[in-house]
């Protein structure tokens, strides 16, 4: 029998607050990734997904839907977290939101 946390509905919200992206399962929030605001862009600096939220691909689907909501707010990024590096090394599409000048700081 799947448990509750299992078969819950997964959502992304935008906490522009406490500047993060934060990742729910039902009513428990699994994890975020946090970002400091500059002008015209976010520097996304951690995420974090609780132990027992681990291995279900939650890391990458917060980064991606984070991204996707700054790409569509005409944001660029900063992808100081080693987490959103590793999601752009693996979706090369949005090393373009990085701007040009600082990609090389990232290995991009």
């Amino acid at each position: 029998m799947a448990s509750d946390n299992e078969t819950a509905e997964v959502t992304v919200k935008h906490n522009a607050e406490q500047t993060r992206f934060e990742i729910w399962v039902g009513d428990e929030m699994a994890g975020f990734t946090e970002y400091r605001p500059r002008p015209e862009l976010r520097a996304f600096v951690h995420t974090e997904i609780q132990d027992k939220f681990g291995g279900r691909g939650f890391a990458m689907q917060v980064i991606r839907e984070a991204l996707d909501a700054t790409r569509n707010e005409g944001q660029r990024l900063l992808p100081y977290c080693p987490a959103v590096q590793k999601f752009l090394a693996k979706n090369p599409d949005y090393v373009a939101m990085v701007p040009e000048e600082r990609r090389a700081e990232f290995d991009l």
